[in-house]
């Protein structure tokens, strides 16, 4: 008895010994119609919980799946559908991430993400009415710091940060012990079990953690440092027939379960600690540069972009004429642009039939969502063959702006010089042809969340000489300038700039002079020519595009290793904003990147594609002294913290990536540029490094595909000098502008207004995220794109008897107080979050 007693009191103070200690495993399955899920495989997974009763499963399956098994495997889909009806926290089947197509999600919009949860959660309880939703988790890295606000709004309480078994496009940052309280930059906060501090990476992996599989050092290590209740994952690719995913001399006890029941009975809640969670704890290493990766991410954002604002138009059109708001249409729009995001379209674009790869899927299903878009923008067009007698610009944005617009000559005028355009006051607007492309531009103003229309009829515009002007000196070299910039292109340099001059931020001249790099200079290394090569080897030849008075325009034409470039640069009057194109034609499938890799090997930590100092970069020096560094994230803004954004190896990627823009400031944040681009990918800035956009990379990548040169690179930036720091330039407005261009609509029939406003904010930070009907119902979401806590007003034109404040998942949250000004305008008065969002829906 005494010997019992004395081993008792041993087990105590050692708490370590496993023996004593459970363990618990997370195991499930991952994939879908699209990804990976063989017909009959819901019965095999059937068969399978039956087989094992003590086996707990987690789901992560795309929901368009469960469609086809309703009428293929239909016995397996009604006995899963079965044990699927115990929603409780003793049921054995969790579903974990119901998004339509399992996106990363740190690489597309913030609306995007909502509507891939909205959509996904939608179609399964057509399958599932019963499901509910309570913890997030996925088998690859799709993660982003804004997660936990969208989370709790859909009703989720917990969360996983661990991607042990798929990690070969990334994982998440280690970080704490059993659980966290996953902080987001809203201060939003979920309860999440993070990839541990002493999680680590698999040796001889490129894929893996630790925590992959329940090993023995795996389980240990979490309890000596103080993890009670240690769990490991799995989630299975579907059409795996191994079974439960523990074998061999793994840690027993491990308890399979749920996360839902991870969270509820075993997890030491009180133990949490607070992580606030960086966009750049999610670390990243895709194929950035690929042209295969940068041309699916230009057609993807080119669809987020035009669906959003073609929802916002349709709600235009319905409250100023009672359109029909196209719900039907709009759904099917955002199903293919949802696949789109797929991550498989973007880790492996190559996977496929030829003909049929994801690449070839992303670009037929963002194709199929544009027409959708356009058709709807354009519901109201007449034929720009018929006389046309008035434009109707939209502005789909919350502020009313005053931008050049374009738009195209109606047939029955032979040429700009016989255009007028006339605002509702009868006055004549400044115009210009461009020459290059057929268009005229015009100056005007448009109200907020709303139109402007505008009369055209046959006359002489009245030209203006003393405006933006192109002038070459003796040397060749070209001078841009207008009432914002001065711009000094250096044609023996293969036309880079020489210098960039901000005339009203006190004449502070943006380029770094000397150094080893030009500014907007292509540099990469030519493994198979010799090593590095610049634009800047030889002259280049410089022609005018737009001679203005308003907007100019010239095409530098040089080359690299032997391969064209064209770099168009585009100014105009009044415009912050410098545009910048880029073409480089390809003669041949050139090797760009670190080395050639003639032997690829996946268990290989260090491979060819990481490291952007040798990919081609389009390169920015910056005569900002002691920089600091920010970029957007989906919802979010991150100061960055890292020393410099270059890695070589798996086990030390970084999250480099730029979604939108980078900002670059000094140090004491006077001064600033800000590089917007049209596509997500990486960038590249160092203590010694100057800012850089990736901009091709071939060879070698994930898998050992060959990630080849085959067409043209195309792609668009744009630049913004400015004073202060992001927030103070007003960056994330100049987004927002960027991403919904005012829209163009031709008519022969004089409108019955000229000028409407339906909605506007009160206060430029809270932007209208999306404008959406559901029936009768108004969702307009707003977003706090500053950094601080924000309050202002949502102003509304139009009859509304009563507004909500609503969850994502339709909950409602508060009465949202309506108070009249005057007789017309109703204000709805918001306090908002740094970088939260806010649905408010609107009866009538």
């Amino acid at each position: 008895m005494l010997r019992k007693i004395f081993l008792f009191a041993i087990f105590l103070a050692c708490p370590t010994l496993s023996f004593s200690q459970k363990a618990y495993f997370v195991d499930g399955f991952h994939g879908g119609i699209w990804g990976h899920y063989p017909l009959g495989y819901t019965s095999y997974i059937v068969e399978q919980l039956n087989k094992n009763q003590n086996w707990n499963i987690n789901l992560e399956i795309e929901p368009e799946t469960w469609a086809r098994d309703v009428q293929m495997d239909s016995a397996g889909f009604q006995a899963l559908k079965a044990i699927m009806s115990d929603q409780s926290v003793n049921g054995r089947i969790e579903y974990v991430n119901p998004t339509y197509a399992q996106p990363y999600m740190y690489n597309i919009s913030g609306e995007s993400i909502i509507r891939q949860f909205a959509y996904g959660i939608n179609t399964l309880k057509k399958h599932f009415s019963n499901l509910n939703f309570k913890t997030y988790s996925s088998e690859e890295p799709c993660f982003t710091s804004a997660l936990p606000q969208i989370l709790k709004s859909f009703g989720y309480q917990f969360a996983s940060l661990k991607n042990p078994n798929t990690g070969w496009g990334g994982y998440t940052r280690a970080h704490g012990k059993e659980l966290v309280n996953w902080i987001g930059p809203d201060g939003s906060a979920i309860l999440a079990s993070p990839r541990y501090a002493v999680e680590a990476l698999t040796p001889n992996s490129t894929w893996e953690t630790t925590g992959n599989d329940n090993n023995q050092g795996f389980i240990k290590a979490a309890f000596a440092d103080g993890i009670l209740n240690p769990v490991g994952m799995t989630l299975q690719d579907a059409g795996w027939r191994q079974g439960p995913w523990l074998k061999g001399d793994f840690y027993k006890p491990s308890i399979y379960t749920t996360w839902r029941n991870y969270f509820e009975n075993v997890a030491d809640v009180k133990a949490a600690t607070d992580w606030k969670f960086n966009q750049e704890d999610v670390l990243t290493s895709l194929v950035w540069g690929s042209q295969v990766l940068q041309q699916l991410a230009q057609q993807t954002r080119a669809s987020e972009n035009k669906i959003v604002q073609a929802e916002k138009i349709a709600v235009i059109n319905k409250l100023d004429h009672g359109a029909v708001y196209p719900a039907s249409a709009i759904d099917g729009a955002w199903r293919t642009l949802m696949l789109a995001q797929h991550h498989d379209c973007w880790i492996v674009p190559y996977n496929g039939e030829k003909g049929d790869t994801w690449a070839d899927k992303v670009l037929d299903w963002t194709n199929h969502t544009n027409a959708i878009a356009d058709s709807i923008k354009h519901l109201s067009n007449e034929a720009l063959n018929k006389p046309i007698s008035y434009l109707k610009v939209y502005n789909t944005l919350g502020t009313a702006r005053e931008e050049w617009i374009k738009a195209e000559i109606p047939a029955d005028f032979s040429s700009a010089d016989q255009l007028v355009i006339m605002d509702q006051f009868n006055k004549t607007l400044p115009t210009q042809l461009l020459k290059k492309d057929g268009v005229i531009i015009f100056k005007a103003r448009v109200p907020a969340f709303g139109f402007a229309a505008f009369t055209v009829r046959k006359g002489k515009a009245i030209a203006n000489n003393q405006g933006a002007k192109i002038v070459f000196n003796k040397n060749g070299d070209c001078i841009l300038e207008t009432d914002l910039y001065r711009i000094y292109i250096d044609k023996a340099k293969g036309g880079t700039v020489k210098s960039l001059v901000a005339k009203t931020l006190g004449a502070k001249e943006f380029v770094k002079a000397g150094g080893e790099h030009r500014f907007n200079e292509l540099r990469g290394n030519f493994y198979k020519k010799g090593g590095f090569h610049s634009n800047t080897d030889i002259p280049a030849s410089i022609k005018i595009l737009e001679e203005g008075p308003y907007q100019i325009s010239i095409e530098i034409e040089s080359e690299i290793a032997g391969n064209a470039v064209s770099q168009v640069i585009s100014l105009s009057q009044g415009q912050q904003l410098i545009d910048f194109k880029l073409t480089i034609d390809w003669k041949l499938n050139e090797g760009i990147g670190e080395f050639e890799e003639t032997n690829y090997q996946s268990r290989a930590l260090h491979k060819a594609f990481y490291d952007d100092r040798f990919k081609l970069l389009t390169l920015f020096p910056l005569a900002l002294n002691n920089q600091k560094v920010f970029k957007d994230a989906p919802f979010d803004v991150t100061e960055s913290r890292l020393k410099n954004t270059f890695f070589n190896s798996w086990d030390s990627i970084k999250n480099n990536i730029v979604l939108n823009w980078v900002d670059v400031v000094d140090g004491a944040e006077k001064y600033g540029m800000t590089l917007f681009t049209d596509h997500t990918s990486s960038y590249t800035h160092g203590e010694d490094f100057p800012l850089g956009l990736t901009t091709q990379y071939s060879g070698y990548g994930l898998w050992g595909r060959d990630y080849s040169i085959t067409k043209a690179t195309q792609m668009k930036y744009q630049l913004l000098p400015h004073r202060g720091n992001w927030r103070q330039a007003g960056t994330t407005g100049q987004l927002d502008r960027i991403k919904e261009p005012l829209q163009v609509s031709y008519t022969s029939v004089k409108p019955l207004v000229f000028n409407k406003s339906f909605i506007a904010s009160s206060n430029p930070v809270l932007s209208i995220s999306s404008c959406t009907y559901r029936g009768d119902d108004l969702y307009v979401r707003v977003f706090n794109n500053a950094k601080t806590p924000s309050i202002g007003n949502i102003n509304i034109q139009f009859p509304a008897k009563q507004a909500t404040v609503v969850e994502l998942d339709g909950t409602v949250v508060k009465n949202a107080k309506l108070k009249s000004l005057g007789t017309t305008v109703k204000l709805i008065p918001l306090e908002m979050k740094p970088f939260g969002i806010t649905t408010i829906k609107i009866s009538k």
